[in-house]
């Protein structure tokens, strides 16, 4: 009896220290959640991005890692499945326990996670141009809102620079970023004396492939006699076949020019980019500047992926620098804890890749540079314009009325992200 007592005291004692070193070696590392879809429509704009995370902590790790201890990654794919993001959110802070999630593409994306974020107390940064009319305690909005973006085009197609545009075609893929986008859009083209008949809106379900009666109806509408521009809100793969066929109808960039806000360098790696020289593209980066810091980015890219053809894109920088503030924030809060990286965001600035300085500010969007691209017969873009210093990005827009009375700050005595102004604000 006592020889079995012993044995299964001693069992018991390696049970119990086989579970504390498990938790001790769990806790020897800080874990980066990557949520981005490597299948599906949109795997062609989001596996990139999921490369470019695994590039920049690695790199953090060589650094010595942060706070101690060793960087993580834990990838899962949401197969552009828009309520699976939401599973895979829960999963990575509930089963993985992840300190922060670096993720999403498209609005639809983040709107299914929004709310587990919110409840669980997560942090998100998300690093594409967007819509608007959100800020969310738990989300870092890295990418563009539309007053770094859609606005800035627009105006730029309006003046004489851009060609003088009168006519406008809005096409998009159907969901939210698309439809809000064009909605501020019609209100600002409207602002401007543009009537509704010089407006043409139309939207195609993602992986939309048949673009030949839609690019007719383009030209059609585009035959009025004022001069037209197209601007495009169409994400993922349905770029592909759209591009074609514009290049099947022989429209040219300067009859029709088109600006589009979700095609970067990565996109048009798949494309004869021949037919497309000079349609436009506006982003707030593009591979083609010439920095010391871009052409550092690009050497580390290109080492890491062992594809000197891999080209880099605007959301990868929007990763580089949420990556950079959220690894900086962690040092000053002395933890990964999210109340306390939150509150150490707040000012936090980072060298950007266009040559200037991003900040963070207390409404979870950042100052950046705006930037308008010609597309080149290689597949890059060559900066026909550029703001003359960083924009702050707008949460809610001044365009939509019962937006433009809102502001977003996540301070005291605020503590917000829908908050009306007080008339000193106005």
């Amino acid at each position: 009896m006592i020889n079995k007592f012993k044995l299964l005291a001693g069992a018991s004692v390696i049970a119990v220290s086989t579970l504390l070193s498990g938790i001790t070696q769990a806790a020897d590392t800080i874990k980066v959640g990557v949520l981005h879809s490597l299948s599906g429509t949109m795997a062609i704009s989001e596996t990139t991005l999921k490369d470019t995370m695994l590039m920049l902590i690695e790199e953090q790790n060589k650094k010595g890692g942060l706070l101690g201890k060793k960087l993580e990654a834990v990838v899962v794919d949401p197969a552009s499945n828009w309520p699976l993001f939401a599973e895979k959110a829960k999963e990575l802070l509930l089963k993985h326990k992840v300190d922060v999630v670096f993720g999403n593409w498209t609005s639809v994306s983040r709107k299914s996670v929004l709310p587990v974020f919110e409840e669980l107390n997560g942090m998100l940064f998300y690093p594409v141009q967007y819509e608007g009319e959100e800020s969310s305690r738990n989300v870092f909005y890295t990418g563009a809102a539309p007053n770094q973006q859609a606005i800035p085009a627009v105006e730029y197609l309006m003046s004489e620079d851009g060609g003088g545009a009168t006519r406008w075609v809005l096409l998009g893929t159907d969901y939210v970023y698309p439809r809000t986008t064009n909605k501020i859009l019609r209100a600002f083209l409207k602002s401007k004396g543009v009537v509704e008949a010089d407006i043409m809106e139309n939207y195609t379900p993602f992986g939309h492939s048949d673009w030949q009666t839609i690019v007719s109806q383009v030209k059609k509408f585009a035959s009025a006699g004022k001069k037209t521009a197209v601007v495009s809100t169409i994400n993922g793969d349905a770029n592909v076949p759209f591009y074609k066929e514009l290049g099947n109808q022989g429209i040219k960039a300067e009859d029709i020019p088109v600006v589009a806000f979700s095609v970067g360098e990565e996109e048009l790696a798949g494309l004869d980019t021949k037919p497309l020289v000079g349609h436009l593209a506006a982003w707030n980066y593009f591979m083609s500047v010439e920095t010391p810091e871009n052409a550092a980015f690009i050497k580390k890219w290109h080492a890491f992926i062992k594809n000197k053809k891999r080209v880099t894109n605007d959301p990868m920088e929007a990763h580089y620098i949420g990556f950079s503030m959220w690894v900086q924030a962690a040092k000053q809060a002395g933890t990964t804890s999210v109340d306390a990286v939150r509150q150490a965001m707040y000012g936090q600035k980072v060298k950007n890749l266009t040559g200037g300085i991003a900040v963070m500010n207390t409404n979870h969007h950042l100052s950046k540079p705006v930037l308008i691209g010609e597309i080149q017969d290689d597949g890059q873009f060559e900066t026909v314009w550029n703001t003359d210093k960083v924009v702050k990005g707008d949460a809610w827009s001044d365009f939509i009325p019962e937006s433009a009375k809102l502001t977003a700050d996540w301070t005291f005595p605020w503590i917000c992200g829908n908050c009306e102004k007080p008339k000193f604000l106005n």
